[in-house]
């Protein structure tokens, strides 16, 4: 059996920013709007710093306003839902992001909670959660909308499909279940908890591997041609040096799927891009505006 096809993330993502600058231009040319996306940085946890950076690199790249905004690690909560009500009413910001995890002290449902959802780009707040759950128009999570796509623009056949989502968290097990739902995938969604997880997984023509444990999916839970998206990100030490790994054995299950996505370069590049994707949707929503046409 030939070895499976790479779903190039990189390249998909790079399209996809693409179409973005390009609705962008025509938003400024026809109505002189230029979509904005704050992002709320609370503490001073490394990666979250470096995402941060990144994301205002992309929203400048793309033509988007981008404002960052920053409070110390012994803020509190009331700070944060402060500054959060004064986004939500600033009309130059289209998008609000509170990027995870935030301290100790600060509850994240609470914070989520006080975003508009209008402006809820990360599709966390339980408006838009309700609304990707019952089929009405919401910002949907990044990563998991950057899945489907990534599956679109690979021609996986969806309707029909079964489905097997491993992992179950509300920033990407739950939502791409639902979104392959919608899809008219045949979903079953299993974790740690679940039995028989390499008979489950086997059945899958789509399996979604978003579990958190470096190389967990062996080549023996795959189905010979399926189409595997590996979610994870680990950082698996080796004897020169620690590398990123996914969720998957992606050597040994190259042999045997029919398309896979690497790590890096898979599913990660298509999170910042989705990101930009909802901010422009944003944008456009919040002003009776239609979605850009190839978004």
């Amino acid at each position: 059996m030939p070895e499976a096809r790479i779903i190039d993330g990189r390249a998909i993502a790079a399209e996809l920013r693409e179409r973005v600058a390009a609705a962008a231009a025509r938003l400024r040319n026809t109505h002189r709007i230029t979509p904005g996306l704050a992002a709320v940085l609370v503490g001073d946890d490394p990666a979250s710093q470096v995402y941060v950076r990144s994301k205002a690199r992309a929203c400048s790249a793309a033509g988007l306003a981008s404002f960052e905004h920053r409070l110390s690690a012994d803020a509190g909560l009331p700070a944060v839902l402060e500054l959060v009500a004064k986004l939500n009413a600033d009309e130059r910001v289209d998008g609000i992001l509170v990027q995870l995890p935030l301290p100790r002290d600060v509850e994240a449902r609470a914070v989520i909670a006080a975003i508009d959802p209008a402006k809820d780009v990360d599709g966390f707040h339980p408006i838009n959660v309700g609304r990707l759950w019952s089929g009405g128009a919401g910002l949907v999570p990044c990563t998991p909308q950057g899945i489907l796509l990534l599956l679109r623009a690979a021609e996986v056949p969806l309707a029909g499909a079964q489905a097997v989502v491993l992992g179950r968290s509300g920033i990407v097990g739950k939502p791409v279940a639902a979104l392959l739902v919608a899809a008219d995938c045949t979903v079953t969604i299993v974790h740690s908890k679940s039995r028989d997880l390499s008979v489950i997984c086997r059945r899958a023509d789509i399996l979604v591997a978003a579990i958190g444990h470096p190389h967990m999916v062996k080549a023996d839970w795959l189905k010979p041609g399926a189409a595997i998206i590996d979610v994870g990100i680990n950082r698996a030490a080796s004897e020169r040096a620690s590398r990123l790994v996914g969720d998957v054995d992606f050597a040994a299950a190259r042999r045997v799927a029919g398309a896979i996505t690497p790590v890096p370069g898979g599913v990660g590049p298509m999170t910042i891009a989705c990101l930009l994707r909802n901010t422009l949707l944003a944008a456009c929503r919040r002003r009776g505006l239609s979605d850009p046409a190839g978004l």
